[in-house]
């Protein structure tokens, strides 16, 4: 396989993130809802105080999205939040892995950030796994968390301290 490059977002890259997010392999696991616009992803591909966008690249093609967000409160600046989405074709292929790289890079060396939150479905092991490989622990539960497919599902509160 190829090189995975992380860059940052394009205005361009909106297209292929929509197609991304489409997928039910994708937003299954997210709190995306299905039939995202156009629009919506032209605007969340915008510049916004405290958030960054890296995406993943194979030979040309936008593979993943990660959006972080740093905490606006001064008294939560150190603190970060991310979401993530891969390719439904491309996952398990070191996508998640090498964004997450990435992102503790810029957090840990970058951006003052001591603290790496997230909310992860509980029945989305390959995620709670991949947290945990770069130190994320589980520091507690919420039940019925979210609505997926008709159903209340629990999620993960799980951190990262740098």
């Amino acid at each position: 396989m190829s090189e995975i490059v992380i860059r940052h977002i394009e205005p361009n890259d909106a297209e292929a993130l929509r197609a991304i997010m489409s997928h039910p392999g994708v937003y299954h696991d997210t709190l995306q809802i299905p039939h995202p616009s156009m629009e919506m992803w032209q605007q969340r591909v915008a510049d916004k105080p405290g958030r960054r966008h890296l995406v993943a690249c194979l030979e040309g093609e936008v593979v993943g999205h990660m959006a972080l967000d740093v905490m606006e409160n001064p008294r939560r600046s150190h603190v970060a939040t991310f979401g993530i989405g891969i390719a439904a074709h491309m996952q398990g292929r070191g996508v998640g892995g090498a964004l997450m790289r990435e992102m503790i890079n810029l957090c840990d060396n970058w951006l003052r950030i001591e603290r790496i939150e997230l909310t992860v479905f509980t029945d989305n092991a390959p995620a709670v796994a991949l947290y945990q490989r770069f130190g994320f622990e589980i520091e507690g539960t919420g039940r019925r968390f979210a609505l997926r497919n008709g159903e209340y599902v629990d999620a993960y509160f799980m951190a990262r301290m740098k």
